[in-house]
């Protein structure tokens, strides 16, 4: 299984093959090299065989996260489909006024927003940096200016940190969830997850904005004409339809149901989310038909998601996870580490490894195995195991960096607004800070909040 590992990591930082290719490859070394070995769960029955295997390599597509992951890529299908995302950034953009900074401001609150409705990174960014660069050139503004390159780099990374205050906001999260649900038999509801990282998120956005403000300082104080220009492109795009009215009352309720899950029901996550793609596709209720809601549909996401699941618990099963955290608990010395020390060391290998990954997804289906069996080899009394998970799984989300390091950030350098140098020494700093304020919630917040350690 480490040899299946090792290649998945290879060709996922290398990107030596199609993510979905390199989905389906991995698939098929793990049933043909695990079929080989002894099965760490029935030791007595000698070798796995090809029927176990393939048992384990496609564990993942039952995994409930998958399902959500698929539903919410239905979502942001649906949000493309009707033009309600565009509808919502457009008019919260005229709400803002022809100074530069308050338009990017504008621009961060309406990535903010659509973190809760549209549960896909790379669809909010790819809604969003039409309408900054349409702005950015019906006035003229030079494509290569700082100012244009502040708003779209600002739009990816406000992106990037809103994944880790909204469970729902990106695929990595859900990774974790699943990973959760499966070792320990537990979960963590929406609202948990919102409680613990939306006060990270929120101060974060502060922080990008002044960041990005200072580095990359606008030519100009402000664009005359801007709220008329925005207010064009929203009375282009007509009144509101009831496909979209349908969609927002839809996609509200479903906002409720996940807030108040174990609250006012008992309805999980993906439960609901499932159902409330069922509404959309409904002839009549429905916004969608099937075939609208496939067109540009990420299927690939859907099976590299699941595999990676399928690799995770196989790391889990063959004990292979358990052998590397081993290594990495002596070599570290974390038998009897404090909760801060074990955050703050893991937390520091993840993002360095981050450099080497361009999906988010496939680093915490690699790494949140091994994380989570390190955190169960440590000898140190009372370490709330899933409260660390979810910590860890935040600073999966550091994709600050570099461009390569998260599809949303390709999206905005794609545009041709700044150099990559510009998003590196922007993002270096918004990642000390980071890991900065990770320092400040590891002293204070979290450990009053029970999620590192557990309270007696």
């Amino acid at each position: 299984m480490l040899a299946v590992l090792a290649f998945a990591v290879i060709v996922w930082m290398t990107e030596a093959l199609d993510y979905a290719v390199s989905a389906v490859v991995v698939g098929a070394l793990m049933i043909f090299l695990l079929a080989a070995v002894p099965d760490a769960a029935k030791p007595a029955s000698g070798d796995m065989g090809t029927g176990a295997a393939l048992g384990l390599a496609l564990s993942g597509f039952s995994n409930s996260a998958v399902a959500l992951v698929a539903a919410a890529c239905f979502i942001a299908a649906a949000m493309t489909a009707t033009g309600l995302d565009r509808r919502i950034a457009l008019l919260v953009l005229t709400k803002v006024d022809a100074r530069t900074n308050h338009i990017v401001i504008g621009a961060m609150v309406v990535g903010f927003l659509l973190s809760f409705i549209v549960p896909s990174t790379t669809a909010r960014v790819a809604c969003l940096v039409p309408i900054m660069m349409g702005f950015i050139l019906a006035f003229k503004v030079d494509k290569r200016s700082r100012f244009a390159g502040l708003l779209v780099i600002a739009a990816a990374q406000t992106a990037s940190v809103w994944n880790i205050g909204i469970k729902t906001a990106a695929a990595q999260n859900l990774v974790a969830i699943g990973f959760i649900e499966k070792q320990f038999q537990a979960t963590i509801t929406w609202m948990e997850w919102f409680i613990a990282g939306a006060p990270f998120s929120a101060l974060m956005s502060v922080a990008v904005y002044f960041i990005m403000t200072r580095m990359m300082k606008p030519e100009m104080k402000e664009i005359e004409g801007g709220q008329a220009t925005i207010r064009k492109q929203l009375d282009a795009i007509g009144k509101t339809t009831a496909r979209e009215w349908k969609l927002l009352v839809i996609v509200l309720v479903l906002l409720g149901f996940w807030a108040t899950e174990k609250v006012l029901h008992d309805f999980d996550t993906s439960s609901t989310t499932i159902a409330a793609i069922a509404l959309m596709l409904l002839p009549r209720l429905g916004v969608m038909d099937w075939k609208e809601s496939q067109q540009g549909f990420p299927w690939g996401t859907v099976v590299l998601f699941a595999v990676g699941i399928s690799v995770g618990s196989a790391l889990l099963r063959t004990n292979a996870a358990g052998w590397l955290a081993s290594l990495i608990v002596q070599n570290l010395g974390l038998q009897h580490a404090s909760a801060f020390v074990i955050l703050m060391l893991l937390s520091l290998f993840l993002i360095v490894i981050h450099l080497g990954f361009a999906s988010a997804t496939a680093l915490a289906s690699t790494m949140i195995p091994i994380i989570m069996s390190v955190l169960l080899a440590v000898q140190t009394p009372g370490i709330n195991l899933i409260g660390m998970t979810m910590l860890l799984q935040f600073v999966v989300s550091f994709g600050f960096i570099l461009p390569v390091n998260a599809p949303q950030n390709m999206i905005a350098y794609g545009t041709g607004t700044f150099d990559a140098r510009d998003f590196i020494r922007t993002g270096f700093v918004i990642t000390l800070v980071a890991t900065a304020l990770l320092v400040v919630f590891a002293l204070t917040y979290w450990p009053w909040m029970g999620y590192m350690t557990k309270t007696v």
